[in-house]
């Protein structure tokens, strides 16, 4: 029998699970999705043109966020939400690989 040795960085592992956790919600691909039709969005448009509880939008957002998926810029009293498009490519190229296409 032969034995393999497998081997993953914790850090870069444990990024990758959250990475991947936070694109895989279809809520908050659609998030993703009104974002990059608006290229920066505050949080009240996203909630009130998705018809998303407030709390919800904000919860889904801060997982975003945590993944690098998302930028967030304070103006004032809102916040401004932008994608983190390197990451998305990033992630999206990873998948392929992994998958064979």
């Amino acid at each position: 029998m032969r034995k393999t040795k497998v081997t993953f960085e914790s850090d870069k592992l444990a990024y990758s699970c959250e990475l991947m956790r936070a694109l895989a919600h279809p809520l908050r691909l659609r998030i993703l999705e009104f974002i990059d039709q608006n290229e920066t969005i505050n949080v009240n448009k996203i909630y009130n043109t998705l018809r998303i509880e407030q709390s919800i939008t904000s919860q889904h957002l801060k997982i975003l966020k945590l993944a690098g998926v998302v930028n967030a810029e304070r103006d004032g009293k809102f916040m401004h939400y932008t994608i983190n498009y390197d990451i998305l490519y990033r992630a999206e190229k990873a998948v392929n690989n992994f998958l064979g296409k």
